[in-house]
């Protein structure tokens, strides 16, 4: 895909959403890292459900930690890998604590040293929070660069090395939430909406439904 049409795509993504925002609901920094450590191979939708109600009555480490891990359990277990998750969020509230004054870190290194955290919820936290022009390759992400031509790759590293070089830095800061709502509501796994599709005429994709 040339340098003209990535610049068009992005153009019409912005034209169409200005401020595109993430569909996790937080009020803080520290929610938002929760919401998406409990994200990992979860919908948006059932985290915003549990997370409302736990955050109602404990949204900062030293709350979450008076919980306990069998009360931190009992608010996240309509999600997915919640076992896990708990324990990782209880480490994790230690280590914030412990080390950071209770506060997330904006250092891809501090983060990635969160227990849950790795390189893609490291990039969201960096990218919404700290308004860094980094870009947290997903499931839905990884597909339309690939399906669109917009950068191929096998692996998602490849792929977001690829998009920092080829997004205009116009669009970058946001480019994270325009391809991730493409994914999810229009350029869908199974049958991509082609027909309702803003990007259609520029996409690369030669099975257009």
């Amino acid at each position: 895909m040339n340098a003209k049409k990535r610049l068009a795509i992005f153009q019409a993504f912005h034209a169409q959403n200005p401020r595109p925002q993430t569909e996790l609901i937080y009020r803080s920094p520290f929610e938002l890292l929760l919401a998406v450590i409990l994200s990992a191979q979860a919908t948006d939708k059932s985290v915003n459900q549990a997370s409302h109600v736990l955050f109602a009555t404990a949204n900062t480490p030293k709350k979450i930690l008076s919980l306990g891990l069998q009360g931190l359990r009992e608010y996240i277990k309509s999600i997915g890998l919640y076992n896990i998750k708990a324990k990782n969020i209880i480490k994790t509230c230690e280590i914030l604590l412990n080390q950071h004054q209770g506060k997330v870190p904006g250092q891809r290194e501090l983060l990635e040293k969160l227990p849950g955290v790795g390189r893609k919820t490291a990039n969201v936290i960096l990218n919404t929070i700290f308004n860094q022009a980094t870009i947290a390759v997903d499931t839905h992400i990884f597909r339309v660069s690939n399906r669109i031509g917009l950068a191929t790759g096998k692996t998602p590293l490849v792929i977001e090395k690829k998009l920092l070089k080829v997004i205009p830095s116009t669009y970058l800061k946001n480019a994270h939430h325009w391809l991730v709502l493409h994914g999810r509501y229009t350029c869908l796994a199974r049958t991509p909406k082609c027909s309702a599709c803003i990007i259609k005429s520029l996409c690369e994709y030669p099975v257009k439904t």
